[in-house]
């Protein structure tokens, strides 16, 4: 059992008073507050003394960081996913992995749907329009998008968020047909059927480019593809070629790859494409409940209990 004072480093500042709970249960907190995530340098500066870390997605955990953190016991990872960590390594050396699942779903499928609305409506580039003063009449064939209501929506990965979004896209009379890894139709058939193509699943070895060439050829020339899970899902350089050669009729994008995408990144100068920052969860109350559960994560393990989310071991 680690003793009563643990250290912790957390890589970025948090909202709500999570880290202040560290405080009160007799742990000192080092909190990263520069407006960009630590260098691996600084990351590697920050465990080196720490039997705890809070880290996000951006913060790569693997073998030759934990080589760099001897006393590292509990690593809470305030995302669902983990593909940013080691996990076997981690399970090896004995240290606790937690995560922070439940709390996210319902803001990313919120979010996944405006997306789907969004570029279904192309407002973004009506919004822009009326910004740079081209709106000066009223037109009807200016900004025509095409009609949520009764169109199939393709889920890829029907879990928690998937689910998630099925049950939204029932107030729009959609369509709703799946691919999952265990049940629903190919992943061939959804692609070819579905007039939006919504992303869910998580970044394995074996989702890792899932949506690339071919399967952006199987879609039809007027569906949206929509991405709220991870970029690496899809091919970003197969998604470009296909909205500039017009072989789809638009993007949404919550993630991509890289994240993030550079400023003349030949992705944002295709005008059918919308591309958000990563904000999936990004409301005050679930952020809030994100770092609890990772607070909760590392006070049970520093106490030598199991954490109330672990994933590793």
């Amino acid at each position: 059992m680690i003793g009563p004072m643990a250290r912790v480093f957390v890589t970025r500042l948090l909202p709500g008073d999570a880290v202040d709970r560290l405080g009160a249960a007799g742990h000192e907190a080092e909190v990263w507050e520069g407006p960009m995530p630590p260098t691996r340098k600084q990351l590697e500066a920050g465990v080196a003394r720490s039997e705890g870390l809070l880290c996000l997605l951006t913060d790569r955990i693997d073998a030759q960081l934990l080589d760099a953190a001897p006393r590292l016991r509990a690593v809470a990872n305030m995302a669902v996913g983990t593909d940013n960590i080691d996990l076997g390594e981690c399970s090896r050396r004995g240290i606790a992995v937690g995560n922070t699942p439940g709390v996210l779903t319902e803001a990313t499928a919120d979010l996944t749907f405006a997306l789907i609305l969004a570029a279904a409506r192309r407002l973004l580039e009506a919004a822009d329009a009326v910004r740079a003063g081209e709106w000066r009449t009223w037109g009807p064939a200016d900004w025509l998008g095409v009609d949520v209501h009764g169109a199939t929506l393709g889920i890829i990965g029907l879990g928690k968020i998937g689910r998630a979004v099925l049950r939204r896209s029932e107030g729009f009379g959609m369509r709703v047909i799946h691919h999952n890894r265990r049940s629903g139709l190919s992943l061939d058939t959804v692609l070819a059927e579905s007039d939006f193509v919504s992303i869910h699943c998580p970044l394995t070895e074996e989702t890792r480019g899932l949506i690339g060439e071919r399967e952006l050829g199987l879609m039809k020339p007027t569906a949206i593809l929509v991405n709220t899970a991870r970029g690496e899902i899809v091919d970003t350089g197969a998604l470009t070629r296909a909205l500039v050669e017009g072989r789809l009729g638009g993007a949404a994008l919550d993630v991509t790859d890289p994240e993030p995408l550079s400023a003349d990144d030949p992705l944002l100068r295709v005008p059918n494409v919308t591309v958000l920052p990563h904000i999936g969860s990004a409301s005050k109350a679930t952020r809030e409940s994100m770092a609890d559960l990772a607070v909760d994560n590392l006070l049970a393990a520093l106490a030598g209990r199991p954490m109330p989310h672990q994933v590793a071991p």
